[in-house]
């Protein structure tokens, strides 16, 4: 009885009073199994810490601010990824307080398996029925005093540390490893099961490294990347088009003297341009074969070099410490790239090359960014370019390599396929 359990409750055996206030609900359960809602309450029984809503109390929630919306019956407190959302703000908070299920199926887009797995992150309860409400209100006051019970037994326990709020979203007692501890270390181990978990996005913020200097160095904020390779490629700029006004650089050198053709100074924009043309195609060529290469299963380190490059990405596409490429190993990569080139193309048109090339990676970092932080205009070029390469990452992992541009994936045949629907008469 409600007594009893009270009892139990007050008295300190918590978990006694929880089973046998279960054992009671399910022993009513069976008795009333003639009844049309019979099936329902097992269903209840067998979820006793679950908050149900009605349907007027979602739609109190219709806000930025407070963002709820109901898919299949559960509802979803989707307020923290409004910003985040590939269609704009705009389009959830139309929906907020509000049954999506048909949304989900589009048009406009048809939500992938990942992206209703990501959904599940933000879930708070179950729909309530009209025809259930009465025995639901009694299983919400019990899970109420159950919560309060567990929150009393937590509040005694020490802590030694504080989670992040977005850790949340991942069961680690469910997941295939310990999120407790660095990721890096452990990936390997996966083995055949790597390439499905990394391909099934997280919100949450993702630690590699047990050093807490190296870890440091591996991450970065957004502003960096603008403040510390903006400068040199404006310095570089200039020391490129002061050498050419010198008069002094010619092209084709090396096989004749005769023809060979002197490169004005006011050539320098173009020798830019053309780096930045160039820049885009490295930026597919590495994204394609080097980040989306498939390690061996059997492959230890490479699975683990996959993740450090490009996997921890896909694993938590919004920790906004890891969108953006850290300057410290950056400038190792531009060192590398540097000397491979002068020995291709030496002088001053070659530097001019590299530095538009520079140039090119750094807006492509800052487009990276923003497409998946920012909210761009519907209708703009960056909208599309945001729901296409959001896309990539839910849907179409082994598609969709441009990030500043679609324009590699046409000739290399890796264009995303555009979602068709049955008009309806």
């Amino acid at each position: 009885s409600w007594a009893h359990y009270s009892e139990a409750l007050e008295g300190g055996s918590g978990e006694a009073a929880v089973e046998c206030e279960r054992a009671r609900l399910v022993h009513r359960s069976a008795g009333s199994s003639n009844s049309s809602s019979s099936n329902r309450r097992h269903t209840h029984l067998a979820h006793m810490e679950k908050r149900y809503f009605s349907m007027a109390e979602v739609e109190e929630h219709a806000s930025a601010e407070s963002c709820w919306i109901v898919h299949e019956s559960r509802v979803y407190d989707v307020s923290a990824f409004i910003p985040r959302h590939p269609g704009g703000q705009q389009l959830l908070v139309q929906r907020a307080g509000r049954d999506v299920s048909r949304d989900m199926e589009g048009p406009p887009h048809r939500h992938s398996t990942n992206a209703r797995r990501w959904l599940q992150q933000y879930y708070i309860g179950e729909l309530r029925r009209e025809d259930d409400q009465g025995e639901e209100e009694e299983l919400e006051q019990f899970s109420q005093k159950q919560q309060a019970f567990r929150e009393r037994r937590i509040n005694h326990q020490a802590s030694d540390s504080v989670m992040d709020a977005r850790c949340k979203s991942v069961d680690p007692e469910n997941d295939l490893v310990d999120w407790n501890k660095p990721l890096l270390w452990q990936v390997g181990l996966l083995r055949e099961k790597y390439d499905e978990w990394v391909h099934q996005p997280i919100d949450r913020p993702i630690r590699l490294f047990y050093s807490d200097l190296v870890e440091a160095c591996s991450k970065t904020a957004w502003y960096m990347v603008p403040l510390v390779w903006v400068p040199i490629v404006i310095l570089c700029s200039w020391y490129c088009y002061t050498d050419l006004a010198q008069g002094n650089t010619r092209i084709f050198t090396s096989f004749t003297t005769e023809y060979s053709i002197r490169v004005h100074k006011y050539c320098f924009p173009l020798l830019f341009v053309f780096g930045m043309f160039l820049w885009s195609l490295v930026e597919y060529l590495i994204h394609r074969y080097v980040f989306h290469m498939k390690p061996p299963a059997s492959n230890y380190y490479l699975i683990t070099l996959h993740f450090m490059l490009h996997g921890q990405h896909h694993k938590s596409p919004f920790d906004g410490s890891r969108l953006v490429f850290p300057p410290v190993p950056a400038s190792l990569v531009v060192a590398l790239f540097y000397t491979a080139f002068h020995l291709v193309a030496p002088g001053a048109v070659g530097k001019s090359i590299f530095v538009g090339g520079l140039g090119g990676y750094v807006v492509y970092d800052m487009i990276h960014y923003y497409l998946h932080y920012g909210s761009p205009k519907k209708g703009s070029y960056l909208y599309g370019l945001k729901a296409y390469h959001v896309k990539h990452h839910f849907e179409h992992q082994k598609l969709g390599f441009g990030i500043t541009s679609r324009m590699w994936d046409y000739p290399f045949k890796t264009v995303i396929p555009e979602e068709k629907f049955e008009k309806i008469h």
